[in-house]
């Protein structure tokens, strides 16, 4: 189930058609109204002044409800078409097309009772689903499906299948409009982290950059005793244990945190991917891992080494669950167990992920730019229980965002190590990490601890329009 802290509003279309008991279309839509305002969903539908039962069957019927959508376009994020009876499939074609608020639909039919079979009580939605579906192909407009054929709005599947759609529309509103915020340069031994900002804003992702030298001189600027400097101390000593860093760390912490949430704020940005290696530990003296980790804890997804495909696949799958992302790396087998991993970062993962955690310093790095620079990782081991994982990339030689997704498991496998680290299962991982290397997709992988790799896939493929393989 997806914990989204904010239900959004659903348009509601009601198929009907005369040829069929239209009681059926009054009844189902009580139903469905129900169904939705159950779930926290604000609905925004025709009333039955408007139409006849508040359904759509004729053309100023469609005409009335796309108006009434048009007119909330701000605030639709989806649309369920339910058909408690066949309806009529050119009326739902025609409403969608003519309110035109390209936003994910989700098709459901009320299933027929053996009992009633009658010329009075028989549905025929099974069939109408069909129908409908036709038309909204041939219109071109997307459309999601319930996992079985028909389900009644009352019924645990429904339940089921409406709770992923509010996330399939989280995940589409989440990436339309997303701007995120580069802080720095690609450091220039991860040519993997290259990607097209051209293709990001073709699906209405934009990239907003700063220097890394912009923000260290507004840190030059900034006094110890200003109050976002303090504030932000007083953050992170709630955070995390800070254990043995010294305090002049912890005060450059502080004041690196305040400035980026500064410029983040005036220039409105959702999530952020931050250069590291190797320029803010040997020039500014610390590592910002904890800085990166609290705003992904705060949903705001930061990625390391500035790979913003990555953050914009933690972003989707926290979009699809409500919970934190991470970014890890794919970084070293566990023994000879073809379907486990070590995933790994040095790190930044946001202390939802960890069973434990605290502040120390970043020992790959220290050897080069020494203990002292390397102060502010969070260490600790990444709990188990179910996970999804992700990667989007800019595919420049087709001119396509493309990537891939699945479900798996973090485990309990003993594992003695650095940094933040757990070990992951996943089925036929073999196969999987063929198609990665054939393909050439990064060693980073976005995580997230709800298996909610469904959701994203249907809206990056149906919505969105990536092209995106699920490992299953």
């Amino acid at each position: 189930m997806t914990k989204s802290s904010k239900r959004p509003t659903f348009g509601l279309i009601v198929g009907n058609r005369g040829f069929f008991p239209d009681h059926l279309a009054a009844t189902g839509r009580e139903d469905m109204i129900k169904a939705l305002e159950g779930a926290g969903v604000q609905v925004v539908a025709p009333s039955l002044e408007d139409t006849k039962f508040g359904a759509v069957e004729q053309f100023h019927e469609a005409k009335k409800c796309a108006e009434l959508f048009r007119s909330r376009r701000d605030d639709i994020a989806g649309v369920v078409v339910t058909l408690p009876n066949f309806g009529d499939e050119r009326g739902i074609a025609d409403t969608l097309r003519l309110a035109d608020l390209n936003v994910p639909v989700l098709i459901q039919a009320t299933p027929d009772t053996p009992s009633k079979m009658s010329i009075r009580d028989r549905r025929d939605s099974f069939c109408g689903k069909m129908s409908a579906c036709n038309n909204l192909m041939q219109y071109g407009i997307p459309y999601s499906l319930t996992t079985l054929h028909t389900e009644t709005p009352q019924s645990e599947q429904f339940k089921k299948d409406l709770d992923w759609f509010i996330g399939v529309c989280n995940v589409v509103r989440g990436l339309k409009n997303l701007r995120v915020g580069s802080i720095g340069a690609r450091p220039q031994a991860f040519n993997t982290v290259r990607y097209s900002e051209k293709l990001l804003e073709g699906s209405g992702i934009s990239v907003i950059p700063i220097d890394l030298s912009e923000i260290l001189g507004r840190i030059e600027k900034m006094k110890d005793d200003d109050p976002a400097a303090q504030a932000k101390l007083a953050a992170i000593k709630g955070y995390v244990d800070v254990g043995s860093t010294p305090a002049p760390a912890l005060m450059k912490m502080a004041k690196l945190g305040a400035v980026i949430d500064g410029w983040m704020s005036e220039a409105e940005l959702d999530v952020s991917a931050v250069q590291c290696w190797t320029a803010l530990e040997e020039y500014f003296g610390v590592v910002p891992c904890t800085l990166m980790s609290m705003m992904s804890n705060e949903l705001m997804s930061s990625a390391c080494e500035v790979d913003i495909c990555g953050v914009v696949a933690m972003h989707a799958l926290r979009l699809a669950s409500g919970t934190p992302s991470a970014l890890l790396d794919w970084n070293n087998n566990y023994g000879d167990d073809p379907n486990k991993a070590v995933c790994f970062h040095c790190s930044n993962l946001p202390k939802h992920f960890f069973a434990d955690v605290k502040m120390d310093f970043q020992a790959i790095i220290a050897g080069t730019v020494g203990k002292e620079n390397t102060f502010g990782t969070c260490v600790g081991r990444v709990k188990s229980g179910p996970m999804a994982y992700a990667r989007f990339s800019t595919n420049d030689r087709t001119g396509k965002i493309w990537g891939y997704l699945g479900d798996g498991a973090f485990t309990n496998d003993p594992l003695e190590t650095f940094g933040g680290a757990g070990v992951v299962e996943i089925p036929r991982m073999q196969d999987l990490l063929h198609y990665i290397c054939k393909n050439g997709f990064e060693h980073h992988v976005a995580a997230n601890l709800a298996p909610v790799s469904s959701i994203v896939y249907e809206a990056a493929t149906r919505y969105l329009g990536w092209d995106i393989y699920r490992h299953q």
